[in-house]
């Protein structure tokens, strides 16, 4: 599958590359939330983090933590979301698995606090269930 992230690793358009290895690549999104923001790409297609392999992820996070280091030693970022949509449902626009290191400053007001359901006793119960019975099958 085609995508603007596969024609970025096959440098049919341009990106700024900030890292390079063997398995990813990470540059700078052209719509970021703050200065800094990158995006750690697997090399390999992957439509989100739900099919690729655990081993692709964990070095994606690997990475994202190293770019994290620099952004908050640069003085890019006092903080640093991690951020990967899957699904559409989710904010998944480019089918491409790719994590999002996201620096954040004191007092940026980028991100609100999400809202949470009202918790139901018997419907929280049923979910766990719900969800066990899947992880076992």
């Amino acid at each position: 599958m085609e995508t603007i992230f596969s024609k970025i690793i096959a440098r049919e358009i341009p990106a700024d590359i900030v890292y390079e290895d063997e398995l990813v690549l990470a540059f700078l999104d052209i719509t970021p939330v703050n200065y800094g923001h990158t995006l750690v790409v697997p090399k390999e297609h992957y439509i989100n983090a739900i099919d690729a392999a655990p081993e692709t992820l964990a070095h994606m996070m690997k990475v994202a933590q190293k770019i994290a280091q620099a952004l908050k030693k640069s003085g890019l970022a006092d903080g640093i979301n991690l951020v990967m949509n899957n699904e559409t449902a989710a904010g998944q626009e480019v089918f491409h698995a790719h994590l999002h290191v996201i620096p954040r400053l004191v007092d940026d007001n980028t991100y609100q606090k999400p809202r949470y359901v009202t918790l139901k006793e018997d419907a929280y119960q049923e979910t766990k269930e719900r969800l066990k019975a899947a992880l076992a099958e």
